[in-house]
């Protein structure tokens, strides 16, 4: 089958006609996006008659969405997509030749057809498998609307790609967690609809900066230490990423033909940004998810005793994803890639050796899958070294003090690139796994990841006001 003809009946956001889109016109697209994003967010599935997946809102940040919502699917699928596109791309399975434009045509095209099959494939999962459960009657509608906001977050990201800053993917997953770390310091109204302020010492805020200075009120160490120790960690996670994120290596360049202009092309230590740990945290995410919606298809048939069926039958012979009691894992396969807050365990006297050896186990899974998906993200994006020496030689800049001669700019950039790949996948893997662990105001990764995409965010706006500013520069940027 010649895929590329079916490629050509799938819709798609147009490109921008001019080379390179003006400050403005980018800021605009993404404020949309961001809005339309926000009020997806807020718009109810109607014939949801319950949302088993509310229990698992904490995973709802990696994800970029909120369960209940039209969006529930979140980038799940565009994620899962990407995956397996990557997976049998690097494993030789599926040869693509992605150094070309028509290699790379093809393989986005492959992976919108991939992404469509998982809006359908976890549409129909969530709702058969009851982790979103339809009134009776109403399964199909509420099917249909689920993969209606997958295709709205596809093409979404889709519009922000070629008409915004960055990617969509990064940006929802920024937004909600951004706005799950803001009320989780300051949130003033409880789970029963009160204000807390309005009775400051008897009613118990749950934003954890109130929690301090009600405890410190009220003489409750416990309370104090815990929330403090969530506050302190936060700030410290984000030190630590910040001065990470300023660790690069410059690579001098100058313009063959403007005799005295060069400039230092830099190749950050995070060479593939946040893309390995959004990977990584989502498809941890993916068996924690399905692995509750599994457990829920087939308690009904394992209290009864008798014989499953359908998907039920199903569902029971993939016991072994996990077991969970209030959204956690206690067991099984999602245990063991997941994480528990050690130190709020710590504090609060709880803590069991399995803890210590559950977070060995997380953090391993974080760095060999953070470092995979690093390495496959340079090969299939264009970020390699062969890619960018041809991007660099088409631009008429070349290594300072070398001939102009893009096998030597390729042969100087594998020096650098290869390495900063393994080591930032590396890096970035254990200070995800270290800060889920340790515990922050929200999860050690959303809060990871809310820094990382927004300062990609602000060297995007500056990268913007370069190519804007220096003619040279911009011919560099196409």
């Amino acid at each position: 089958m010649d895929f590329r003809k079916i490629f050509q009946f799938i819709p798609e956001v147009r490109k921008p006609e001019e080379k390179k889109l003006s400050f403005n016109v980018k800021l605009k697209w993404t404020l949309i996006v961001l809005a339309s994003f926000f009020i997806l967010a807020n718009v109810p599935l109607f014939g949801l008659s319950n949302n088993a997946l509310e229990r698992f809102k904490y995973l709802a940040i990696i994800l970029g969405t909120d369960f209940g919502s039209i969006i529930s699917l979140g980038i799940g699928p565009i994620v899962m997509a990407s995956v397996i596109l990557q997976l049998l791309t690097g494993s030789g399975i599926l040869h693509i030749d992605t150094t070309n434009p028509e290699g790379r045509k093809f393989f986005q095209g492959i992976q919108r057809l991939l992404t469509f099959f998982f809006i359908v494939f976890e549409a129909m999962i969530y709702v058969l498998m009851q982790g979103l459960q339809a009134a009776p009657g109403l399964a199909p509608l509420l099917i249909l609307q689920l993969i209606l906001g997958g295709l709205a977050i596809f093409y979404m990201d889709d519009l922000t790609t070629k008409w915004g800053f960055g990617s969509g993917v990064s940006l929802f997953i920024g937004a909600g967690a951004s706005w799950q770390l803001i009320t989780s310091a300051f949130q003033f109204m409880n789970q029963q609809g009160r204000n807390c302020l309005l009775d400051f010492t008897n009613t118990a805020c749950p934003g954890k900066v109130f929690v301090v200075v009600q405890a410190i009120i009220n003489k409750y160490p416990i309370e104090l230490i815990s929330a403090a120790g969530a506050i302190i960690v936060t700030a410290l996670i984000f030190m630590i990423v910040i001065w990470v994120q300023s660790l690069k290596v410059e690579v001098p360049l100058s313009y063959g033909r403007l005799r005295g202009y060069s400039v230092k092309w830099p190749l950050a230590f995070f060479y593939t940004s946040n893309m390995p740990v959004i990977l990584t945290a989502a498809l941890l995410v993916s068996f924690q998810v399905f692995g509750g919606v599994i457990e829920t298809a087939a308690a009904p048939c394992l209290i009864e005793g008798g014989e499953c069926a359908g998907l039920a039958k199903i569902a029971s012979s993939l016991g072994f994803l996990g077991h969970f009691v209030n959204g956690q894992p206690v067991s099984g396969l999602a245990f063991w890639m997941g994480s528990s807050n050690l130190l709020e365990l710590t504090i609060r006297g709880g803590f069991l050796p399995r803890y210590l050896l559950q977070g060995l186990t997380h953090v391993l899974f974080y760095v060999l899958l953070s470092t995979i998906f690093s390495v496959f993200w340079v090969k299939t994006s264009g970020m390699d070294a062969k890619t960018q020496a041809h991007k660099i030689a088409a631009s008429g800049l070349q290594i300072a003090g070398f001939r102009q001669d893009e096998r030597v700019l390729e042969s100087i950039l594998e020096r650098y690139i290869m390495p900063l790949t393994v080591m930032g996948g590396i890096a970035i893997g254990i200070l995800a796994s270290i800060t889920n662990l340790m515990g922050a105001l929200i999860s050690g990764t959303a809060i990871l990841l809310v820094i990382m995409i927004f300062f990609q965010f602000y060297q995007n706006i500056v990268q913007q006001h370069q190519t804007d500013m220096n003619p040279a520069f911009r011919k560099f940027m196409k």
